[in-house]
This record gives C-alpha cells, sequence and structure tokens, in this order.
C-alpha cells in the first residue's frame, strides 16, 4: 500500500538501515542512524540502480511521488534519471555562469567586502527590483544595446532620475568585471548614454524644521503601512541613512537604556556608531515592536521578511503625503544638521550624530564615546522641539 505522511513522519530507525514502498520504484530509506531520504529504484539495460530524491525536510511525499513519476518516464525512454540529472545540472551551472545576474552577483561578491552592509543592501535590492525580472536570466554575452536601452527607459519613465544614474553605473561595472574575468569581450551599455535623460542635480530637497509637523500629520494620515510612518518618523528623530534604518535587527537596540547601536559592517564610513534614542525614538519603536517584534528585522519586507523593507518606501510614502520633490529621506539629515547647527550646539555633536568620517581617526574614534551624552542632550531637545512646533510653538 501507499505510504501516508503520517507514516512517513513516525517512521523510526531499526538496527540497520531499511525502506518502506510507496509504490512504482519509490522507497522511504531509513538509515540507523536516523536519517530519511527518499530513493527510486529502476532497472534500465539489465541492470538493477536506484538515485536519491532528496531527504524528507526537502522533499515532501507528493513531492517524492511527482520526482519518481519523471523518472520513470525518463527510464521508459532508455534514459539514466541519474545521468539526465548531472547533465541537466551542469548545463544549468554553465547557463548560470553565463547570466548577467549570475556575474552581477559574482561582482556583488567580490566588491561588497569593501562596503557597508546598508550599501550592499541596497546596490542588489536596485537589481532585484529594475535588472533582474528583464534582463537577469539572459546570457550576458547576448543582451544587445537596445535591450539594456529598453531596461533602462523603463526606470526613467518613472522620473527616477538619480535611480537611473545609479543603477545604470552598477550595470557598466558588473560588464568591466565580466570583461576584466574573460566572459565578454564588450559593454554593450557603455554607448547609449546619449539617449537617456541624465539628473540635472543631486541635491536632496529638504523642509525647516517648523514644516516637520505637518509633514508628519500629513503622511500619519496617509494610506499606507504603519511600520513605513514610523521609519520616516525615526529617521526624522535620529538623522541616521534610509540605508542604516532599513537594514537594523532588533538585536541593535537597547530600548531600555535608550540606545541604537550599529555595527561597522552596516556603516556607510565601516565605522561602529551609536544612536542615543529621545524618549519619543523609544515610545515609536516600542509602537514598532508590537508590529515586527517577532521578525528579526525591525523593519522587514512585506513580501519577504528576512529582507529589509523596500529602499524605496519611505519616499514613496512622502510622494502619496504631497510632499514630491520636496522633502526625501535624506533630506531629514539637512534639516536635523541645519537646525542644530543653528541652535548652537556643537559641530562636533552635530557630525557626529550625523557620522560623518573624521578625518584623524584616533580622535574620531574618541569623541564617538565622548559626545554621547552631549549627543543624547541633543536630539532629545530635537526632539521636544518638534514637540513643541507640532502644538503650535513659535
Amino acid at each position: 500500500m501507499p505510504l501516508t505522511v503520517l507514516q512517513v513522519k513516525n517512521a523510526a530507525p531499526r538496527e540497520k538501515d531499511f525502506g518502506l514502498a510507496d509504490g512504482g520504484g519509490l522507497f522511504l530509506w531509513i538509515r540507523a542512524a536516523g536519517g530519511k531520504s527518499w530513493r527510486f529504484r529502476f532497472r534500465l539495460d539489465g541492470k538493477q540502480s536506484h538515485i536519491s530524491l532528496g531527504t524528507i525536510d526537502n522533499v515532501t511525499l507528493a513531492q517524492a511521488r511527482q520526482l519518481a513519476f519523471d523518472a520513470r518516464q525518463l527510464v521508459s525512454q532508455g534514459r539514466h534519471p541519474g545521468l539526465e540529472r548531472k547533465v541537466a545540472r551542469a548545463q544549468a551551472a554553465i547557463s548560470r555562469a553565463n547570466t548577467f545576474k549570475s556575474l552581477a552577483l559574482e561582482w556583488h561578491q567580490h566588491k561588497s567586502a569593501r562596503w557597508s552592509e546598508g550599501y550592499a543592501t541596497d546596490v542588489i535590492e536596485a537589481f532585484e527590483l529594475d535588472i533582474f525580472p528583464q534582463v537577469g536570466s539572459l546570457p550576458l554575452s547576448e543582451i544587445k544595446p537596445m535591450q539594456w536601452l529598453q531596461v533602462f527607459r523603463r526606470i526613467e519613465s518613472r522620473g527616477a532620475l538619480e535611480k537611473l544614474r545609479k543603477v545604470r553605473q552598477r550595470c557598466q561595472e558588473v560588464y568591466r568585471f565580466a570583461i576584466a574575468t574573460g566572459r565578454v569581450e564588450y559593454n554593450p551599455i557603455a554607448d547609449i548614454g546619449g539617449a537617456l535623460q541624465t539628473p540635472t542635480s543631486r541635491h536632496y530637497p529638504f523642509l525647516p524644521i517648523a514644516e516637520i509637523p505637518d509633514l508628519i500629520r500629513g503622511f500619519q494620515a496617509c494610506p499606507g503601512h504603519d511600520v513605513v510612518k514610523i521609519a520616516t518618523r525615526l529617521l526624522i528623530l535620529t538623522g541616521v541613512r534610509t540605508a542604516e534604518l532599513r537594514g537594523a535587527p532588533w538585536s541593535e537596540f537597547d530600548l531600555d537604556n535608550g540606545l541604537w547601536t550599529i555595527p561597522a559592517q552596516r556603516m556607510k564610513m565601516r565605522r561602529a556608531h551609536l544612536v542615543p534614542l529621545s524618549t519619543q525614538a523609544v515610545t515609536a519603536l516600542r509602537e514598532l515592536e508590537g508590529i515586527t517584534g517577532g521578525y528579526t528585522l525591525a523593519f522587514p519586507g512585506r513580501n519577504d521578511p528576512a529582507k529589509p523593507m523596500s529602499e524605496a518606501a519611505i519616499n514613496q510614502l512622502l510622494k502619496r503625503s504631497g510632499y514630491d520633490g520636496k522633502a526625501t529621506g535624506h533630506g531629514f539629515r539637512h534639516t536635523m544638521s541645519t537646525t542644530l547647527h543653528e541652535q548652537g550646539y556643537r559641530s562636533e555633536w552635530v557630525e557626529t550624530q550625523l557620522a560623518h568620517v573624521d578625518k584623524n581617526s584616533i580622535r574620531g574614534t574618541y569623541n564617538h564615546a565622548q559626545y554621547l551624552e552631549g549627543r543624547r542632550e541633543m536630539l532629545q531637545w530635537y526632539a521636544n522641539r518638534l514637540d513643541a512646533l507640532s502644538c503650535g510653538a513659535a
């Protein structure tokens, strides 16, 4: 009789390895040591043979039956399923080795050791959003300039010209890497720049602090995910970079002591960063904890919680709130810097809070800890000022 799911689950090991037949050559193989896997037995050219179909942890009973059916079809045609699988794997390996996606991932792995974790994530997410779905599976040497032009014009049509500039630059770097390693002979992206628009300015729009409360009220009232709204509030309250916020695991936050510790590998400047948290920031994180506290990441992606939320999520929220071209996630850093300098706070505190690198590495390391309490008081003043403005104070 065919096996049941419960039999598969409850099958116990014996003193020696043994098999339980499901029918049609499919067996559940139980090792004396305790492992369970699927085997397909068959006879070809007068010889008895078998192939493994995977462990029960990776292959369900239904999947094993389908794999066994496929293998029987090959045997009926006089083809050895094990050899066919090896050939298919070899061909797939060759194909993967020559696609744009595989080369881009290889280039990314080669370069990312020198990048911050946040920047490395941003690079790969941009590929996954705009490049891989279009040309990722195509052999690198067969993608023509016109195909690349179509890919880039899709980004251009959204008005995301700065994004287009970055993505095109990174695609060109993949081709340079492929040329240097002997995979292709020329770069089809090099000569299409004249057919694409370029950003006129790379300055990030920002608002004066007096206009931030209206912005907050605007996006709070706008339809959207609460996680993105909390993330936007925390950008305003902390002055960190968007990538540093999006990629933060809960393990970095000490809410009882109001401190966020970002490790060096996630920082743009490759230096660990301490972020004192105002009481308002802690409150926002407590609220977030009730939503995403069960995940590793504080700001998980909606489709894949193992990945950070989208790079574009915060700016899209601002756009829906009526602030397109008026405010950006990065612009909140400018607002904080301008406000705190005008208030007379020490420049060293402000620059340390924004994680701007100190050219004197020894002094920078010392200042990192020295300014913590000063920065804590500074950020609390900033959060209180936002609250006061929200209540109508001048």
